[in-house]
C-alpha cells in the first residue's frame, strides 16, 4: 500500500526532502513507519521519538494502524510562530 508522508519546518532539512512516498505492508502501524524513515533518514532519525505525527488532520499514537493512501504529516515539538 502507498503511504505519503510530509515533512515540516526544520524536519525537512533533517530528511532532505518535504515529502516521500513509501510502500507499506498491510496492518503498519506509525511506529513500523517511523523506523523505516529513520532508517532512511538517520538524521531525522535521531529526531523522531519527540516527533508529532497526523494522519490526515488528527494527531495520531505510535499504535494507530496505517490505512492505503493515508497522508502521515511529521511535526517538530515547536514550532515558531
Amino acid at each position: 500500500m502507498q503511504v505519503s508522508v510530509h515533512f515540516y519546518s526544520y524536519f525537512k532539512d533533517l530528511a532532505g526532502c518535504d515529502q516521500i512516498t513509501i510502500t507499506a505492508v498491510e496492518g503498519v502501524t506509525l511506529k513500523g513507519l517511523v523506523e523505516e524513515l529513520s532508517t532512511r533518514f538517520p538524521k531525522w532519525g535521531a529526531m523522531q521519538k519527540c516527533a508529532l505525527i497526523a494522519v490526515g488532520v488528527e494527531y495520531q499514537g505510535r499504535d494507530y494502524i496505517l490505512k492505503p493512501g493515508d497522508e502521515v504529516s511529521v511535526f517538530p515539538p515547536v514550532q515558531g510562530g
